[in-house]
């Protein structure tokens, strides 16, 4: 007599007809099975869902500029950068000019920059400067160089600005950076506007 061959896969179903118990409590355990499964499920998806934090770390940042001296730089975190915050003396604003012919990009017309970065200045007030402080280069944090530092990798005609050591690149005191360098472009500029005299809001330059 030929064997009747059942489903594979299914225990409740291969339990005898004429044990309604056994049936009946399989079906219980394989649905209590299930919603188990689906209880963990919620919670491990819910974790790909970015948290408060890094919504909030990829959001603008606020920074008071009142408390930051004539020479002074503040930095601070933006979606995982350092930005940093120069109020630049009237002295070091007259070392921006009679160096354009030794710069890649004097007027910052690359697609890296805004509007009101296309100037001198790379600023919206000229005394403020904002920039990421990464160099465009390999990604390193250039330092503060200012005029007559004593740095042999430094010119003796040399302006103030930034230095990166991993590499050598040279930015003036506007992030523009010198010809003959590893770095590429000029310091990233970031979205930015003025929320007041003493407010600028990085991450949004919709009312710059």
């Amino acid at each position: 007599m030929n064997a009747i061959l059942q489903p594979s896969g299914c225990t409740a179903c291969s339990a005898a007809p004429g044990d309604p118990q056994r049936r009946a409590w399989l079906l219980a355990t394989a649905a209590a099975g299930g919603v188990t499964a689906a209880a963990t499920a919620i919670p491990f998806v819910s974790s790909f869902a970015p948290s408060e934090r890094a919504r909030a770390a990829s959001g603008p940042v606020e920074v008071d500029i009142a408390d930051i001296p004539p020479g002074g730089v503040k930095t601070v975190e933006w979606r995982g950068k350092p930005v940093w915050v120069v109020r630049r003396t009237p002295e070091a604003m007259a070392l921006l000019q009679g160096h354009d012919a030794d710069l890649v990009d004097p007027q910052s017309e690359r697609d890296q920059q805004p509007a009101y970065a296309k100037n001198a200045a790379r600023s919206i007030r000229p005394e403020i400067f904002v920039a990421i402080g990464i160099c465009t280069h390999l990604g390193c944090s250039p330092s503060n160089a200012p005029q007559g530092a004593s740095n042999p990798s430094l010119p003796a005609d040399w302006p103030g600005g930034f230095f990166c050591p991993c590499h050598g690149s040279t930015f003036d005191i506007s992030g523009r950076v010198f010809k003959n360098k590893p770095a590429p472009t000029n310091l990233e500029i970031p979205p930015h506007h003025y929320a007041g005299d003493t407010r600028i809001l990085i991450g949004d330059d919709a009312a710059a």
